[in-house]
């Protein structure tokens, strides 16, 4: 039994003599195959949004609930989902949320009106909110000689940073080939690949059944966060400082100031707050979601100029992505993965952050006329680079440390800082980019016979726009890296870290 585990149960049959599960490296392809299904139905829709839009006949106004009402019961539902998998079990919980999300999935494809399709995808969320915690708490607990976790994480650290690249050119492929129900039922045979496997392949100690669940903290917690998301989400059709808007944030803060103080006194707390008083794992939490601001960003606007300004189909959009896919997988797994137990975690980030925040700043200078191999494709390698330098070291060192009872808390709040990092990027982004581009048009169009030369570079003058703050949260997210994670590198075959127990704060 490894040290500083005590009171764990022992090992199941399986494992190696070294008490390393013999089947690890076929237990990570199932959790992969349920992070990308997680990661990549964030965005596989959004391509096939208008086919969706005009088939259940769904108002512009209401159409961004198809993506909101997923990353809302996502974000908003993490801590509960990671807390859930720390008391019932990993294995348990993964497997439900497996077949949860099939079923949501299947719910969704089959969708006879737009209320119903909205709220499979809210389901979708719910039962996602569950399966990500579980996916990568396992993965910390199945790894733990740091070579071997280096490469577990570089392939994990590469789909949650690819995920939403593949989405676009899966959801490009279904649309254009199938039908848009599609991109919603390639999650059942997935689900039902990745049960299976979980059954066969993946060991959990039990869960801690004697700890209780904090029902005050879910609800200030849970509350909050989904009062935030939702005030980005709502920022965008009406306006920052719409009274709805200013009243969900303002209720978001109280909840989320009212969860920090009740979490100092609850007797099982929600987030046990040493977790995050780790210097290192908050640098690693705030890192990951300043990143995912500006990938979000992106992803958004490069997926209107490539079909809209540039005329691509949805196919040739998301094979669009493919390079920035590759690069990112190029960089968790042949660059991060070889490095991470040389080098310190910021030594990877640091870099990270500014080639990807180079990336943005090259997309910066695009035209109505902009050729795609010439101006996007090496924007798109820089930004794939950096994100796999970051991604890796980030999901390693947030993860690496903690109690087996609070992994699945911890690995729920790595993924809640990458979904509201999510929303924030959208809604604050896009904002900015329409404000930009209103101006740009109302300052430039003298006359109707110049509309049609003025509105397209206006939408894309907005892009650009967004895109330069973009590079500065990016450059932001690198500071911070450098700053707050000053983790050392991981020696060469010593055992992993271990463990702080709960008490420790």
């Amino acid at each position: 039994m490894n040290i500083g585990r005590t009171g764990d149960a022992d090992p199941p049959a399986g494992t190696a003599a070294d008490g390393a599960d013999a089947h690890r490296w076929w237990g990570l392809v199932v959790i992969a195959l349920a992070q990308l299904m997680v990661v990549l139905d964030a965005t596989i829709v959004n391509i096939a949004l208008p086919s969706a839009q005009r088939a259940l006949h769904m108002s512009d106004g209401n159409r961004q609930w198809v993506i909101t009402a997923y990353t809302l019961a996502f974000g908003g539902l993490l801590l509960l989902g990671g807390r859930i998998a720390d008391l019932a079990g990993r294995k348990h919980t993964f497997v439900i949320g497996l077949i949860g999300f099939a079923a949501a999935s299947a719910l969704g494809g089959a969708a006879t009106d737009s209320g119903m399709l909205f709220g499979a995808r809210a389901l979708q969320g719910v039962f996602a909110a569950v399966l990500a915690p579980s996916a990568l708490s396992l993965l910390t607990t199945t790894f733990t000689d740091p070579r071997e976790r280096s490469k577990a994480f570089g392939i994990y650290g590469a789909l949650a940073g690819s995920g939403s690249a593949i989405g676009f050119i899966v959801g490009g492929l279904l649309t254009e080939y199938l039908d848009w129900r599609w991109c919603l039922y390639v999650n059942v045979p997935i689900a039902i690949t990745a049960v299976l496997g979980a059954f066969a392949l993946l060991h959990d100690r039990p869960g801690h059944t004697d700890a209780r669940l904090d029902v005050p903290g879910v609800l200030l917690g849970c509350g909050g966060l989904v009062a935030i998301v939702y005030g980005f989400s709502e920022a965008e059709p009406l306006g920052w400082t719409d009274p709805l808007v200013l009243t969900l944030f303002a209720a978001g803060a109280v909840l989320l100031l009212a969860f920090v103080w009740w979490q100092n006194r609850a007797p099982s707390p929600l987030l046990p707050l040493h977790i995050v008083r780790d210097r290192n794992r908050a640098g690693c939490f705030l890192t990951m979601m300043l990143a995912v601001i500006g990938m979000f960003g992106l992803f958004l606007f490069m997926t209107y100029y490539l079909q809209v300004i540039l005329g691509y189909s949805p196919v040739r959009a998301g094979l669009a992505f493919l390079p920035l896919t590759a690069a990112i997988i190029t960089g968790s797994t042949q660059i991060s993965a070889r490095l991470l137990h040389h080098v310190a975690p910021r030594m990877l980030m640091v870099p990270g952050m500014l080639l990807a925040a180079t990336g943005l700043l090259l997309l910066t200078r695009m035209t109505v006329h902009s050729s795609y191999a010439g101006e996007i494709l090496p924007a798109l390698i820089l930004m794939g680079l950096g994100m796999g330098l970051t991604f890796m070291p980030v999901f390693a060192t947030a993860t690496s440390g903690v109690a087996p009872r609070d992994s699945g808390v911890t690995s729920a709040t790595v993924n809640t800082s990458q979904q509201v990092g999510g929303s924030i990027g959208t809604a604050l982004l896009n904002t900015i980019a329409t404000t930009s581009s209103a101006t740009y048009i109302t300052t430039h169009l003298h006359s109707p016979a110049r509309k049609a030369a003025v509105v397209p570079a206006g939408v894309v003058h907005g892009y650009t726009v967004a895109i330069s703050w973009a590079a500065g949260v990016m450059l932001l997210a690198g500071l911070i890296a450098g700053l707050m994670v000053t983790a050392k590198a991981p020696g060469h075959g010593t055992p992993a870290k271990t463990p702080l127990p709960e008490s420790v704060a």
